[in-house]
C-alpha cells in the first residue's frame, strides 16, 4: 500500500504542475471584499478530480459489493483502472510482479481427518492409520436397506456379520469388499449414496509391549515400588469386576486360578494362550508365585486380539464387541493395553461406557516421543498410562502428550506367561495393567466412586517425578496413597 500512496503523491504533483499559478499581488487594503471567482475548472482538472474520486471510492465500493476485504491485486486494478483506464491495469500487473507485493499468508491450521458427508457420517481413515484392507463397517439408515442392497451389488460387497450393541443402541454391519476397489473409494461411494448413518474402516490396534524374554526366576520390584504389602493389609480388590480386552489369557495358569469370572472369544478362531494377555491378567491378579496388584478381583477375559506374540492385532469391530460384552457383565474397570488410530465408532462406545460408570484405562503407546496421540488412551474419558522403570525413569519409547495421566512400573517387569512359565516384559501395556489393579483396590474400598472421581484421586495421589508433565503425567502411582486418598 506504500507504493499506492507514492503513486497518488506523484499524480498530485503532476496535476499541480498543469494548474494555472496565481499572480503575485500586494496585500489588499483593509475591508476589501474579493469578487466571487467565475473562472471555470479546466477539462484536465475535471478529469483529475473524477479519476481521484473514482480511485478512492472503487476499493470501498468493491469491498461492500463482495462482502470482504479486497486483495492487493484487486485494489491495484480498481485504483489504476480509474486513474488511467486500461493502461492502469498493466501498471497494476507490473506492481504485483515485484517482490513482496503480496503480504505473507498466515500458517494454515492442521486439517482434520478426511471426511465425506452427505446426510450421513462417513469417515475416511486418517493418513498412516492401519486398517483391514478389504472391510468396512456400516450403520444403516432406517429404511435404506433396499438401497443398500442395490449399492452392495453394484460395489461387489458381501455382508459378513451384523451386531447389535447394548451400550450404544446401534446395530453395526461388517462388510467385505470383493475385487480391487479400495476402502476409501468404497466409503466415498457409500457417502454419495446416502444409505449409511455411519461408515468407516475397520481399524487395526496393536499391543504396545516389547518382546518378552522367558525366565523362571526374578524379583518383583513392583511390590515395594507400589507399596503393595501395606495396601493389601487394607484391601485386595475383592470381587471388583475387571475386564481385560486383549489376546487370549491362559486361564489355567496357577497365578490366575479362581479369578477368571468369565471368558469371551470375539475373534472366534482357535488359538493357544498368548504371552501378552496372560501377562496383563497376571499383573492385575496374580496370587501364587507372583503378587498381582489386586489379587482378589474377578477377571473377565476378552479375547479380541490374535496373532503371534510380536504381531498380535485387534480390530475395531472385535474391540467393540468385547467392550459391549464387558458392560453386559457389569465390569467396573476395563483394561485396554492396546493402541491405535482415532476411531469414531470406538470413540462413541468409549463415551457411552464412561457414562455407564465404567473406569477405562489404556496404554499411551510405545511409538516414541514424536508420535501423534494414540487411542483410546487419548480420549478424554480414558486414563492414559505411560511406563517407568525401577528408578522412576520414563520408558524412552513411550508416547508423550497432555493425555498422559499417570505413570506406572513398566520396564523389566516379571510377569506370567502361558503354560506355567514366566517372562520379563517391558512397555506401557503392563504399566496400564498395574494402574488397573490400583483402581480395583480403590473401588473395593469405596465402590461408589465415579470414573471422574477415580481419575482425580489417582492423579492427586501419584508421586511426581522429574520431567515435563506431558511425559509422565502426574507421576508414578502408589497403591497405598491411592486407596487412602480422599
Amino acid at each position: 500500500m506504500r507504493r499506492l500512496a507514492a503513486v497518488f503523491v506523484a499524480l498530485a504533483m503532476m496535476l499541480a504542475g498543469h494548474m494555472p499559478a496565481r499572480a503575485q499581488s500586494t496585500a489588499p487594503p483593509p475591508n476589501f471584499i474579493p469578487p466571487p471567482s467565475t473562472r471555470p475548472i479546466p477539462p484536465l482538472g475535471i478529469y483529475a478530480l473524477g479519476s481521484i474520486g473514482c480511485a478512492a471510492g472503487a476499493p470501498i465500493l468493491g469491498t461492500v459489493i463482495l462482502g470482504r476485504a479486497l486483495t492487493m491485486s484487486e485494489a491495484y486494478h480498481s485504483t489504476f483502472g480509474c486513474l488511467l483506464g486500461p493502461p492502469g491495469w498493466l501498471i497494476a500487473d507490473w506492481l504485483m510482479s515485484l517482490p513482496g507485493a503480496e503480504p505473507p499468508q498466515p500458517p494454515q491450521p492442521p486439517q482434520p481427518p478426511r471426511r465425506v458427508t452427505s446426510a450421513n457420517h462417513v469417515t475416511l481413515p486418517p493418513r498412516g492409520a492401519l486398517f483391514v484392507r478389504n472391510e468396512i463397517l456400516l450403520e444403516v439408515d432406517a429404511g435404506a436397506d433396499a438401497r443398500l442392497t442395490a449399492l452392495a451389488r453394484r460395489l461387489n460387497l458381501t455382508r459378513l456379520e451384523t451386531q447389535d450393541f447394548t451400550l450404544t443402541g446401534r446395530s453395526l454391519q461388517r462388510w467385505r469388499i470383493n475385487g480391487n476397489r479400495s476402502v476409501v473409494a468404497t466409503l466415498n461411494a457409500i457417502g454419495n449414496a446416502g444409505v449409511a448413518a455411519a461408515a468407516q474402516a475397520n481399524y487395526f490396534y496393536g499391543l504396545p509391549q516389547q518382546a518378552a524374554a522367558a525366565t523362571n526366576s526374578g524379583t518383583q520390584y513392583v511390590v515395594p515400588k507400589l507399596h503393595l504389602t501395606e495396601a493389601h493389609r487394607i484391601t485386595t480388590g475383592t470381587d471388583v469386576i475387571v475386564a481385560v480386552i486383549d489376546s487370549k489369557i491362559d486361564a489355567k495358569h496357577s497365578d490366575l486360578a479362581g479369578v477368571i469370572a468369565g471368558e469371551n472369544d470375539v475373534v472366534g478362531t482357535a488359538a493357544p494362550a498368548h504371552m501378552h494377555g496372560t501377562a496383563m491378567a497376571g499383573a492385575i491378579a496374580a496370587h501364587s508365585k507372583l503378587i498381582g496388584v489386586a489379587p482378589k478381583v474377578r477377571l473377565l477375559a476378552v479375547r479380541a486380539f490374535s496373532g503371534t506374540s510380536e504381531g498380535a492385532q485387534g480390530t475395531t469391530f472385535n474391540i467393540l464387541k468385547g467392550l459391549d460384552w464387558a458392560a453386559s457383565r457389569d465390569a467396573r474397570i476395563v483394561n485396554m493395553s492396546f493402541a491405535g488410530p482415532t476411531d469414531p465408532m470406538l470413540r462413541d462406545m468409549i463415551a457411552r461406557a464412561h457414562a455407564h460408570g465404567m473406569v477405562l484405562i489404556a496404554a499411551v503407546g510405545n511409538a516414541g516421543p514424536r508420535s501423534p496421540p494414540l487411542y483410546p488412551a487419548a480420549y478424554p474419558e480414558v486414563i492414559g498410562v505411560t511406563a517407568t522403570d525401577a528408578d522412576d525413569k520414563l520408558l524412552p519409547v513411550a508416547n508423550r502428550g497432555a493425555y498422559v495421566a499417570v505413570a506406572a512400573p513398566g520396564v523389566d517387569i516379571l510377569a506370567d506367561a502361558p503354560e506355567e512359565k514366566y517372562q520379563i516384559t517391558t512397555g506401557t501395556s503392563v504399566a496400564t495393567a498395574h494402574v488397573t489393579g490400583v483402581v480395583a483396590l480403590m473401588l473395593a474400598r469405596e465402590p461408589t466412586l465415579t470414573p471422574d472421581q477415580v481419575r482425580r484421586r489417582l492423579i492427586a495421589s501419584a508421586r511426581p517425578v522429574p520431567g515435563a508433565r506431558r511425559d509422565a503425567g502426574a507421576g508414578v502411582i502408589d497403591a497405598l496413597r491411592a486407596i487412602e486418598a480422599r
